[in-house]
């Protein structure tokens, strides 16, 4: 089984989103994990417009890289550039990939323009996490 780690800066919206969605595509293929440079806890608006998309985040916690330092993971997916440009070193053999994505939480205006601003991401983020799984995972069923 692979592990896979998502790093965001403050592990609140785009790294729990990621961290659902690989979920739900790799299923029994992969362990998921997310994580911040810092901790903001996670964003009640992530967790609403994932449930909007059947997928409950609501369990997850907002963690901080120290608690990953012992694991060896595969993948480590770095999901917007302040995350990639300050991560600490990071001891691991992992393939390191990186995909910046708007930060949702720093939309503005009415409700609903922020709740698009959601809408927009997480769409952006599932088909990045669906692509990851089909490149990355299902390739190596052929081996089983």
């Amino acid at each position: 089984m692979k592990k896979i780690l998502v790093l965001c800066t403050g592990n609140s919206c785009r790294s729990q989103i990621a961290e659902g969605y690989l979920r739900y595509f790799a299923g029994d293929k992969a362990e998921v994990y997310s994580t911040g440079i810092e901790t903001h806890g996670v964003n009640p608006k992530a967790i609403e417009v994932m449930k909007r998309d059947g997928i409950d985040i609501s369990g997850h916690t907002s963690n901080n890289i120290a608690e990953y330092m012992d694991i060896d993971f595969d993948y480590v997916i770095t999901v917007c550039d302040n995350a990639k440009e300050s991560c600490p070193y990071f001891p691991s053999h992992a393939i390191k990939l990186h995909h910046n994505f708007p930060d949702p939480a720093k939309a503005t205006g009415t409700e609903e323009q922020v709740m698009e601003a959601f809408r927009e991401v997480r769409e952006m983020i599932r088909k990045y996490a669906q692509n990851f799984v089909n490149e990355y995972l299902k390739r190596y069923d052929v081996f089983k």
